[in-house]
């Protein structure tokens, strides 16, 4: 049995490093396999990069010209046709693949014609709708029935509104394919029922992660920041915006005393320009064992998303011992219950401030009772589900 996983990247971000690890559970079992990918640089042995910068950068300015967002990048595709000829995979597994590294129709064509099993984690909602990996914040619903007049087409398009073109297109496409889904929460399985591809067979397979790295870690993270005396709210994100609850930080930095510090994990620059000074800013870390220190010295996790899926992060905190607080939104809150963590309503910045300072006056957790709700997190469990579905 030969496997091909297909991903934007491969060993970082948090899809990059589901397909590692899965990737390192088959060659464990001694099946071959590799990892297709396109964005950034990977030393993995059995990563293959089909796809410059240069040449990305390239489709996203094509696909924000003509709207045709998903089906551009036909010299990528035929990048990854040729590997797969030269591999002749029984099984290819896609994950995120419109990253602008992708064109979906001569994918599909080539996986028809030659009758190879497909499997694809859904890790966003893009695979059955126009144009968008998200629609929960806006509200939108037309997926249901077929896109258009897209509110959100601005985002990937500048002239052209093709979100009904692309989402017939898609349809289309997934007629006679020999296809798994994938979702990692129930969220997102029901979404897909919900959408013109519940005829085919779909699996949750919850995320997982490596519990030898998250796990409650000593670091000098308090010493280093002076913070011995406070009680730090962490917030840990890649992207940092509005979807990601940046102004609730922002806001929360107005109304929480001096006895709280907010720590932000994964900015940049640009985010530090709009951030209140209060706030500690850290930049994207790829050091986990470092991250692991954090997580553990903070005091509570906030996920303030308002779109999401199964978030990585809530599971790292949780891990590390950390009690997460989130937005009742996608799957966030599948993985919290009371001895880990809470959910509150969307939006409700109040209600994040009063959890927040009721801690701060009385922690009501137990770190170890907290640590102990990852084991169900563990990734060669969650991995060896995908490996039960290869065979």
């Amino acid at each position: 049995m030969k496997i091909v996983q297909i991903n934007v990247t491969c060993g970082s971000g948090s899809t990059g490093k589901i397909c590692l690890a899965v990737s390192d559970l088959l060659t464990k079992k001694g099946i071959e396999n590799y990892i297709l990918y396109s964005a950034g640089n990977s030393d993995y042995p059995l990563g293959i990069k089909y796809m410059t910068e240069f040449d990305t950068k390239f489709q996203a300015l094509k696909s924000r010209v003509f709207g045709n967002y998903g089906f551009n990048s036909i010299s990528a595709t035929k990048m990854i046709i040729e590997n797969l000829d030269r591999i002749k995979p029984d099984i290819i597994h896609l994950h995120n693949i419109h990253g602008h590294n992708c064109d979906l129709e001569l994918l599909f064509k080539y996986i028809k014609s030659n009758k190879i099993q497909l499997f694809w984690t859904f890790h966003d909602c893009w695979a059955f709708t126009g144009y968008c990996p998200h629609y929960d914040m806006i509200g939108c619903d037309r997926w249901k029935s077929e896109c258009n007049n897209c509110p959100q087409r601005k985002s990937y398009s500048w002239f052209f509104d093709k979100s009904s073109v692309l989402y017939r297109k898609k349809k289309e496409l997934f007629d006679g394919l020999d296809l798994t889904i994938i979702t990692p929460s129930e969220w997102l399985a029901d979404q897909v029922k919900q959408s013109f591809l519940h005829k085919y067979e779909t699996v949750v397979i919850n995320n997982g992660i490596d519990l030898s790295i998250f796990k409650p870690t000593d670091s000098d993270f308090r010493k280093k920041y002076s913070l011995e005396d406070k009680f730090i709210v962490l917030g840990v994100a890649f992207g940092w915006g509005v979807r990601k609850g940046l102004d609730v930080f922002t806001e929360l930095a107005h109304r929480l005393d001096n006895n709280y510090q907010i720590v932000l994990v994964g900015t940049n620059d640009e985010v530090d320009k709009n951030l209140p000074k209060s706030i500690i800013s850290i930049h994207r870390t790829n050091d986990q064992t470092e991250l692991a220190g954090i997580y553990t010295a903070a005091d509570v996790f906030v996920n303030a998303t308002r779109e999401e899926n199964y978030p990585t992060v809530n599971m790292e905190a949780i891990a590390c011992g950390t009690p997460v607080l989130t937005f009742n939104t996608g799957g966030s809150g599948e993985m919290i219950n009371s001895s880990c963590g809470a959910v509150v309503p969307k939006n409700d910045i109040d209600a994040v401030e009063r959890f927040i300072i009721n801690m701060g006056k009385s922690n009501f957790y137990d770190r170890k009772t907290v640590a102990k709700q990852a084991y169900s997190f563990a990734g060669d469990n969650a991995f060896e589900r995908y490996l039960d579905l290869y065979e």
